[in-house]
């Protein structure tokens, strides 16, 4: 929350700079056209003026007291006249000297009004009032530059612990050596051993990483400062740079202690020759690095980071010295999932049906983040469908809310996009029960649920580490497996594939440019290199590219197609179902081929 607000409070900063310096130009803008529309044929000089007086032409004269301008009545004249003056009190001495001779001259003096008096010293002190409002919002945020939020270990907000943190076993014993070092650094310092300047936790979004480093602090009992990479940009050159110094100083002052800087790839990525913006990122890199090479070895300070995108950062963050470890906070695994899952549900009412094993075994992929999501959307159908407690079906619901959308119950279908919708899916599921790579069917259905017609959802057998070509180039067909079926039970295409042929497109591209599995090609990385790169493997790779990725689609389009002609009777079967029903299970599915 105090980090939102600082947040605000920059906003109302800016806000006000912004209000002020565009009411000074529209100010300066309307004085310039003001005094250039005065210019005309109406003006007349100061020696024009006394010329007319001295022969009693004038009329009138009116001026205001304190100013230098004067309207001038001349005689036999309707319009107005003005003109400078360059000494008022003379000029006065002078009309009254030609009254006295004679001259008939009206000359009426006007006091100056308040709002005019004010109005003009506000606009010739408006300058000064602008660069003191500058000064103070540059103070404000420098002031602003405090921003690393502290965690002291007795507050209930960093009250977590190792055991709070499931699915990372083998990262938690890494990390245990550093909790023990910030218990007891003298017995470490002792036998001559460094504590490590900094680590570098990197995954997927989602998968713990910021939990994982309160943990240690938890575990540790000492504060704890987080700060995201993006709060040290700012719009002031120098402020990136003025922030780290401040938090390493904060940190000195409190250490031992732990700093976690989320989204380092923010600050931290690799140094340009740029300027502006990326010159503003440089300095503040190079503060950072200046800081973590000037720790004192008696100053028990960590700094944890973390990013999902590695690959960005500058090499000199990443060297011994820096950030000495470098640990992968991966996707949990089956078990890590169950562990996840149970301590997510501990304060939810869990009905006796409930099975977590098998909801971890359906959620392959899932990160810690995304479980807790599942659980928490469990919750709230239990709530709405007015169950005392969560049971099986809620969280089944709940993954194919997460997975699939909301499922669409009040969307007005046709008979004949039914009927499409229906062989689609049982051409998938038709497809992927003869492929030996491919997972058993879980549940078909022609429910809408978000962006999809229906959905084939299939079981997660075991956690996948490596993917075999044969099984990439199997998915490809199970995925084609819907047009497929389109295509010969019904004799037209639809637009319901494109998602399917979207994903297929991007698996054999990878396939080809990242996974060396192109007989043609060969096995080299084409993925991340740039135009000019790629000329070194000839300057007709990118057809060549191009034509394998078309040759595997077609090849999987193909084997699709003869899959589906095997067995149409089959086909049928499933897609009368699936019109009867709207959703069958892995039993109804299994039970027609038992026939």
């Amino acid at each position: 929350m105090k980090n939102n607000e600082k947040n605000n409070k920059d906003k109302i900063y800016y806000t006000i700079f912004t209000i002020v310096v565009l009411i000074t130009s529209i100010i300066i803008i309307f004085a310039l056209l003001n005094k250039n529309n005065n210019a005309d044929e109406n003006e007349m000089t100061y020696t024009e003026l006394i010329t007319k007086i001295d022969q009693n032409t004038v009329e009138k004269i009116e001026m205001t007291v304190g100013s230098s301008s004067v309207k001038v009545k001349l005689k036999n004249e309707e319009e107005e006249k003005k003109a400078i003056v360059p000494s008022t009190q003379a000029f006065i001495e002078l009309v009254q000297e030609k009254a006295l001779e004679g001259n008939t001259i009206d000359l009426k003096q006007k006091p100056v009004s308040a709002f005019v008096t004010i109005s003009e010293t506000l606009f010739s002190l408006l300058p000064t009032i602008l660069i003191v409002i500058l000064f103070i919002l540059i103070f404000k945020m420098q002031g602003l530059g405090d921003k690393g939020k502290v965690y002291d270990a007795e507050s209930e907000k960093t009250n977590i612990t190792f055991k709070d943190v499931a699915g990372l076993d083998e990262e938690k014993n890494e990390l245990l050596e550093i909790v023990n070092f910030l218990k007891e650094p003298k017995k470490f310092h002792q036998m001559g051993a460094k504590i490590p300047r900094g680590i570098l936790l990197y995954g997927k979004p989602g998968t713990g990483k910021t939990l994982i480093a309160k943990a240690i602090a938890g575990e540790a009992g000492v504060p704890f400062i987080s700060m995201s990479g993006s709060e040290f940009i700012e719009m002031f050159a120098g402020l990136g740079a003025s922030r780290v110094r401040k938090l390493f100083e904060k940190a000195k002052k409190i250490s031992p202690c732990i700093v976690f800087i989320d989204e380092i790839d923010a600050i931290g990525a690799r140094r340009t020759g740029g300027s502006g913006a990326e010159s503003e990122n440089n300095q503040t890199l190079n503060q950072l690095l200046v800081e973590m090479d000037g720790f004192n070895t008696e100053e028990t300070v960590i700094v944890l980071a973390a990013t999902n995108r590695p690959e960005m950062l500058d090499k000199a963050l990443l060297r011994p010295g820096r950030f000495d470890r470098q640990i992968t906070i991966a996707v949990p695994d089956a078990k890590g999932r169950e562990a996840i899952l149970k301590i997510h549900s501990e304060n939810k009412p869990l009905g006796d049906d409930i099975d977590l094993k098998e909801i971890a075994t359906d959620t392959a992929g899932f990160t810690g983040a995304e479980l807790a999501n599942v659980l928490n959307e469990s919750a709230i159908i239990a709530t709405t469908r007015g169950h005392e407690k969560i049971v099986m079906d809620d969280l089944e619901e709940a993954v194919k809310k997460v997975t699939v959308g909301l499922q669409k119950n009040s969307r007005v279908i046709s008979d004949k996009d039914k009927k499409l919708t229906a062989y689609h899916e049982a051409g998938h599921a038709i497809v992927s029960k003869y492929l030996e790579t491919q997972q058993d069917v879980k549940e078909v259905s022609i429910i809408p649920r978000g962006l999809a017609g229906g959905y084939t959802m299939y079981k997660t057998n075991e956690d996948k580490y490596y993917i075999s070509r044969t099984e990439m180039e199997e998915k490809l067909i199970a995925l084609l497996g819907g047009r497929a079926a389109e295509k010969i039970a019904l004799n037209d295409i639809s637009t319901g594939a494109s998602n399917d042929i979207e994903v297929a497109t991007e698996i054999a591209k990878d396939m080809v440019k990242k996974y060396g599995m192109s007989d043609k090609v060969g096995p080299i990385n084409l993925e991340t290199k740039e135009q000019y790169e790629l000329q070194v493997f000839g300057n007709n790779i990118e057809d060549i590219v191009g034509v394998e990725v078309k040759t595997l689609i077609d090849t999987a389009y193909i084997r699709a197609q003869e899959l589906i002609l095997e067995h149409m009777d089959k086909l049928h079967a499933v897609a009368g179902k699936l019109l009867e029903k709207e959703t069958i299970t892995a039993e109804e599915f299994e039970k027609i081929f038992d026939n």
